[in-house]
């Protein structure tokens, strides 16, 4: 069984004559023949205003894409950003190490150099805590024990100390670690642990930075996000 279609139905145009004429055989209108010549202004006019156009065309154009390529730009902008702040971040974070591995390494070669000067700078530190105690007893580990007798009383007749000062050790402390006990009170100084204090400080401060140090881009300007979108 077939099914009829039907066909679609196509607008009629009237016919429009031309020349119309009366019943006496006089025209009473004629139309417009098209025109086949033009003068030197005419043309120059013309081409103007079509160099117009044209220019006009173009430079919508050349907007339009511009614009696109803004968006482009400003996409890419804020994807990349957030990865930026993560690089920044991480080379912040590398930097710190770094820095802090210099100060560990020049603080264990100055011990290795200087390693009773610690104990005199806790002496001289500590000159009014001590000046009423009759007895100082230090200790430390065997090798900066050895030999610092002398180092203590020298001084401690500089701070005008003048109690007795006993050295003992104790091979359960660290290298170059000591413990200074004046009976009211004490101090004590172990350089691995110092360097750990400071590490952990040094990390705790990095990751409560996080990723907002400082603005990626300086002067707080315009950023990619503030990128206008193209004109549809």
């Amino acid at each position: 069984m077939t099914q009829d279609v039907a066909a679609p139905k196509v607008a009629h145009e009237k016919f429009l004559f031309g020349t119309v004429f009366e019943p006496s055989g006089e025209m009473t209108n004629t139309a417009p023949r098209p025109k086949r010549s033009y003068s030197a202004e005419e043309v120059e006019a013309i081409r103007n205003a079509v160099a117009a156009d044209g220019e006009a065309r173009a430079l919508a154009s050349i907007a339009n894409r511009q614009a696109q390529a803004l968006a482009v730009i400003a996409a890419a902008c804020r994807e990349a950003l957030p990865r930026l702040a993560e690089v920044a971040h991480s080379h912040r974070v590398g930097s710190a190490e770094l820095a802090l591995a210099c100060a560990q390494a020049i603080a264990a070669a100055a011990l290795d150099k200087f390693p009773q000067a610690p104990v005199r700078a806790a002496l001289e530190a500590l000159a009014r805590e001590i000046e009423a105690a009759p007895r100082l007893i230090l200790t430390a580990d065997a090798e900066l024990a050895a030999g610092l007798q002398a180092v203590l009383e020298e001084t401690a007749q500089a701070v005008g100390y003048p109690g007795s000062i006993q050295v003992r050790t104790d091979p359960a402390l660290s290298p170059r670690a000591f413990t200074l006990d004046f009976g009211d009170g004490s101090a004590s100084f172990d350089p691995a642990a110092a360097a750990e204090r400071v590490s952990q400080a040094l990390h705790a401060a990095l990751a409560a930075e996080g990723l907002h140090a400082e603005p990626l881009i300086p002067g707080g300007g315009t950023s990619a996000t503030d990128a206008q979108e193209p004109e549809s």
